[in-house]
């Protein structure tokens, strides 16, 4: 018989303990301490999972000190996107499916940290890795390469294994997530944990922003090694309980699989409409890639005048926007709970929308950028948490995994797709406040697709009667499905 789970301290469900309250997942059972103590280390991991997650950002700063385009940098963001594509759903089919002593999920965060953070190492030598390239390159006839050039190119191609990696860990450290956090506190865990990632992305911009032209290599490195311990601390004090095996997989059915699959997911206008958040959502977060050349002196010649701070000035400010999410994702899911999300976020995408055009009217200097910014990622924060709470709601219970992944499929299509052109829109206007249009017009769509979903759910059934509508059964004339 296999023996108990365990916590860093003992068994998480010790006996002889009369009254005492126990919180299960699968097969883990805690005590109160127990589940404290495993909620702490997953936010600990988050925290320096989103200083990891923030380092992306200076990848463009790199790319133009190289003398990159707003086209170029775009493709750079479509090369990230693309690996995601290809990647996500085989780490979260390969983690559903692994068993080992160490658990599914425990076992890819081992493996996928040393050449994630290996990979991060290799962007701050980006710089020395393009001359050495180009000295190679040199002695095998290729003098025409600048180090410029090479420099891009060893950028670009550590970005592609830079996503291969961490896509992983993304996806295996969200299935952990439900995983080891039971059910009744889950909501509550995800309110903490988006302010705790809140905090660590503020922590990245206020203190390490403005060391990174000087000190690049540092800054890449000293925090891969903070995520390392911090990951491997998790797979150390966090423990997976047991599993039932996974289902054999059928032969000669994968294309049956994917038909079965794109017929339940993507023919129903209901779930269509769903997949159109992220696909706006998703599109507007891509012009504010281009903000830090908005704010700073690092625009294109030629350009309209930006703000002309330094990056420690623009880190400094921009952790000030953080420190508001971190509030109203806080305060958010309460309003959520009450009110529904389909409502809530209609009036996030409404602020946002607004917040975004208010931004391109009315910042001139950094204490404009600084109010409006602040404003707009506060009715950001307001949507996301509505929107983590949306897809529960909406999807069908049984086959949610199946559903969630369909819906970032469609997110991952708009973020492959939508860099290059905004960079090529921002070479064509020459001036980098339109940002703030392009965002604005893409949240409005999403604000379009969210009252017309709203609408489809109240014709469903609302709050009295909404259920999912199935799709892998046969649909009547007024679409609801109904089996025979």
């Amino acid at each position: 018989m296999a023996s108990a789970p365990m916590t860093p301290s003992g068994p998480v469900s010790p006996a002889g303990v009369p009254g005492a309250r126990k919180f299960r997942v699968g097969t883990l059972a805690y005590t109160r301490s127990g589940l404290l103590q495993v909620i702490f280390w997953m936010l600990w991991g988050d925290f320096f999972f989103q200083l990891l997650e923030s380092l992306p950002s200076i990848i463009p700063l790199q790319l133009r000190w190289e003398g990159a385009s707003d086209v170029l940098i775009g493709f750079n963001g479509s090369l990230a996107s693309i690996a995601m594509f290809i990647m996500s759903p085989i780490a979260a089919v390969q983690s559903d499916r692994r068993r080992t002593w160490l658990g599914r999920r425990r076992p890819f965060l081992l493996w996928c940290t040393p050449p994630t953070v290996l990979s991060l190492m290799l962007f701050g030598l980006a710089k020395p890795g393009g001359a050495m390239l180009q000295s190679v390159l040199a002695k095998l006839g290729g003098a025409q390469f600048s180090a410029a050039g090479c420099t891009i190119a060893w950028i670009l191609a550590c970005t592609v294994v830079f996503q291969v990696f961490n896509t992983y860990i993304v996806q295996v450290y969200a299935a952990m997530v439900v995983d080891v956090i039971p059910s009744e506190v889950i909501g509550k865990f995800t309110g903490i944990y988006r302010a705790v990632g809140g905090l660590g992305s503020l922590v990245f911009n206020r203190w390490a922003m403005g060391y990174v032209e000087a000190h690049t290599f540092h800054v890449y490195a000293l925090i891969g090694l903070l995520y390392t311990a911090a990951f491997y601390l998790i797979v150390w004090r966090v423990k997976e309980g047991d599993y039932p095996p996974p289902a054999p997989r059928a032969p000669n059915r994968r294309w049956g699989g994917v038909k079965s699959y794109c017929k339940e997911c993507y023919t129903h206008p209901f779930y269509l409409n769903v997949y159109c958040l992220p696909f706006f959502t998703w599109c507007s977060l891509v012009p504010m890639g281009y903000m830090v050349f908005f704010a700073t002196s690092a625009g294109q010649p030629g350009y309209a005048a930006t703000l002309g701070l330094t990056l420690q000035e623009f880190g400094q400010l921009k952790s000030w926007t953080f420190l508001v999410q971190v509030v109203v994702y806080l305060a958010a899911g309460a309003l959520v709970d009450r009110f529904h999300p389909l409502r809530i976020g209609i009036l996030g995408l409404l602020l946002t929308s607004l917040s975004y055009f208010c931004c391109f009217w009315f910042i001139h200097d950094p204490a404009s950028l600084l109010l409006w910014w602040c404003l707009n990622q506060a009715a950001i924060a307001l949507f996301l948490v509505a929107y983590l709470s949306i897809l529960p709601r909406v999807f069908p219970a049984d086959k949610y995994g199946q559903f969630f992944s369909a819906n970032s499929t469609i997110g991952l299509t708009t973020m492959v797709l939508s860099p290059p052109l905004f960079g090529w829109l921002l070479e064509t206007i020459r001036d980098y406040s339109y940002i703030f249009v392009f965002s604005g017009t893409c949240t409005t769509l999403a604000l379009v697709a969210c009252v017309t979903l709203f609408l489809q759910w109240k014709k469903l059934g609302g709050d009295l009667a909404f259920t999912p509508p199935r799709t892998d059964c046969p649909v009547d004339q007024g679409g609801q499905a109904r089996r025979s």
